[in-house]
Parts: structure tokens; sequence; C-alpha cells
């Protein structure tokens, strides 16, 4: 009788102690789970969104009932994660929630499904929703501008208001929850491959000290606050006139004094922008010619080119104009460099100068140094004189 007892005390011991065991693991572990309708014998995947990149975690063949259940390692700061369905995403994060239960359907996996246990996953849907709505809307607007259907300051004007409609809509987030994932996930989403919040321009830069320093307070040792720390240092600079930095290569990011250009001129042949800069100060110009303010924009460059250029000045537009022809023809008689990327509307150069709307102007200064973004046309001759 007694040694069945201690046969059953020692068996309770055990028990107990792997019943710590594995609710201490349970609690080191989040899991998203649900189900995905129509999608037999598909694959679903969950991704980590890291910095700078995606990576697979785990995978599963959906069954006929659809059902499906992820568990992994929760994270030490909060994270952002990932389902995709072959190219479709649907975005969560993962903070002190251990459980998160998402429901969706295949046809509309990315926009309609719904999401519980975490507030900023459903936070989440809603900044997605409202990055489409804008993407959708600019989709539109470059249709109708490459048909001629609407003037180019239509066009822009309208591309800021799809960018500002999503401000509109993820503020409440930004400003109004700074500390959040879904403050950071508005904050980077983007629009043509442009972030809609610019790092050079002085209202937005105000929004990336916000979640920035809220981070850095929360979560000071987290590889999201120190990327952030970076962004918002970079955009103050910028907006105060100072260097840049090359913020595309995090988290090895080292300072550059600009990002070079390298595009054909009217001859033919590349023209650099490093060429043209060294010891000068150097407009950098993005333009259109076919635009109807472009002539008397060009004329005020002309008169400043004429006052400063033996001071040591200098300009180098880029043109953005569908019509090489109509381009060449426009530039063929002005007497600075003159550049055009064929990529039109659809620059890569232009994105990463982060230009949303023209005349877009940047200054270096004879250090060689990306001096400024200039917001004003009204500015460029101050600004010239304080770049030599």
């Amino acid at each position: 009788m007694i040694k069945n007892f201690r046969k059953i005390k020692n068996l309770i011991a055990v028990y107990l102690l792997l019943s710590a065991v594995y609710g201490c693991n349970d609690s080191q572990q989040f899991t998203v789970k649900g189900t995905v309708a129509g999608a037999v014998d598909q694959i679903l995947y969950l991704e980590h969104s890291g910095l700078p990149s995606v990576t697979v975690l785990d995978s599963l063949k959906l069954k006929p009932n659809g059902k499906f259940e992820f568990r992994q390692p929760r994270p030490e700061y909060p994270d952002f994660y990932r389902l995709r369905l072959k190219n479709n995403i649907i975005h969560f994060a993962v903070d002190s929630t251990e459980t998160i239960t998402i429901t969706a359907d295949a046809h509309t996996f990315s926009t309609s499904y719904t999401v519980e246990g975490s507030e900023n996953s459903k936070a989440f849907k809603d900044i997605t929703l409202a990055q489409l709505d804008a993407n959708q809307e600019l989709t539109k607007l470059r249709e109708s501008f490459g048909m001629n259907l609407i003037p180019d300051t239509t066009y822009q004007a309208s591309v800021l208001k799809a960018v500002n409609t999503y401000k509109d809509a993820v503020k409440k987030y930004v400003f109004g929850a700074p500390a959040s994932p879904a403050a950071y996930f508005a904050l980077f989403q983007q629009i043509d491959g442009l972030w809609f919040y610019d790092l050079y321009d002085r209202n937005d830069s105000k929004a990336y000290g916000a979640v920035a320093t809220n981070y850095k307070t929360y979560y000071p040792n987290s590889p999201r606050s120190k990327h952030l720390e970076q962004l918002a240092l970079q955009s103050l600079k910028i907006v105060r006139g100072e260097r840049m930095k090359n913020v595309l290569d995090y988290p090895e990011a080292k300072e550059v004094k600009f990002i070079d250009i390298d595009l054909p001129g009217i001859a033919g042949k590349n023209v650099k922008l490093s060429d043209i800069a060294k010891g000068k100060a150097v407009l950098v110009n993005f333009t259109a010619f076919q635009t109807e303010w472009s002539a008397n924009f060009n004329m005020t460059l002309n008169n400043l080119y004429t006052k400063y250029h033996n001071n040591g000045f200098d300009i180098y537009q880029v043109s953005l104009d569908n019509d090489a022809h109509f381009w060449r023809n426009a530039a063929s008689n002005i007497p600075w460099v003159s550049v055009r990327d064929p990529q039109s509307i659809y620059s890569s150069i232009a994105a990463i100068y982060n230009v949303r709307q023209l005349p877009a102007l940047f200054l270096i200064n004879k250090k060689g140094e990306m001096y400024k973004r200039i917001d004003s046309v009204d500015t460029i001759e101050d600004d010239i004189k304080a770049a030599l």
C-alpha cells in the first residue's frame, strides 16, 4: 500500500514537473490559427517580416476544412509577421498576444479577412485597405495621364490628394498610438514605390520623430527602434538643410554625400551627376518639359544660372517626359546639363529621391554634400547663395 502510494506520489510529481515545463514553453510561443476557405491543397506560408528581408518560418498544405495552426517562439519585442497564400498576403503583429485567429477566403484573402485576439493586427487591416485604395486611385490616374486625358498639374494634385487621404486614415495610429506596431506599419506603407510619409517633408518628419521617440522609450533595444531612430535623425537633418544618408542599405547604412544619377543627355551619352558636382554647387531639378509651367520655370533657372555660374554654380536637370523627341528639342538650347529618365513617371531614380510633385529641387553644396531639399521656388536664390 505504501509502495503504491509512493509510486502515485512520484507520478504526480513527474506530471506536475512536465506540466510546468510545457506550460512554460507554451508561454514562450505565439499561435496563429484559423480557417482559409476555398484553398484546398494550396500552400499557406507563415513568414517573418524582418529588417530588411522576409523569412519563411513554416508552411502547410490546406485541407478541405481549411483549418491551419502555426506556433513560433514569441519575439522579444513587438514584431511583424504575415500569412501568404500564393501572392496574397495578410499582415499581423505579435506583441503581448499569444493567440491570433484569422478567418479568410482564398478569393479575397488580403482584403476581406477577419482577425481576433490582436488589436494591432486589426489596425493592420485598416492600414492595408487604405494603402490599397490609394494605389488603385494612382493606377487610374496613371492610365488617364498616359493617354493624355488629364493635364500634368491635375495628375500631380490628384496624386497628392491620394497620399493625403491615406495619411488622414492612419494618423490615429501614427500620432494617436505612436508606440504601437500599427504606427510603425502605417509609417512604412508605400504608394507607387514611394513611402507615403516623405523623409524630406517637414510635416512628415514629425511623424517619424513621434514614432521613433516612443519606440526608443518603450523598446530601446529593438532593432526597429534603432531603424526608426536612424531615419528620424536622417529626416531631421534633411529638413534642416544638412547632410543626407543613404537609408536604403539599413542596417549597414553608411553616410553618403548624395545619391548619384547616371542618365543619357541630349547627345545620347550618359552624364553623371557626380561628374557635374565636382567642386560646384549643383541644383538637381526633376522636371517635365511638356508641362504648362515648364517654360517660365526654365526662365527662372536661366536667370540663376547666368548670375551664379561663374561663382561655381551648375544645374543638373532630370526630365521625366514620356516623349523623348519633345524633350530633346525643348532642352537643346539650355546651357546646363539636361538628362532624361526613359522610365518617365515610373522613374526609380525619382522614387529614390522621393519625388512626388514637379518641379522637385535638391541642392548639393561645393563640398559635394546634399545640402537640402528646396520646398519653395521662392527660396531658390537664397539657398544657392548659402550653398556657395
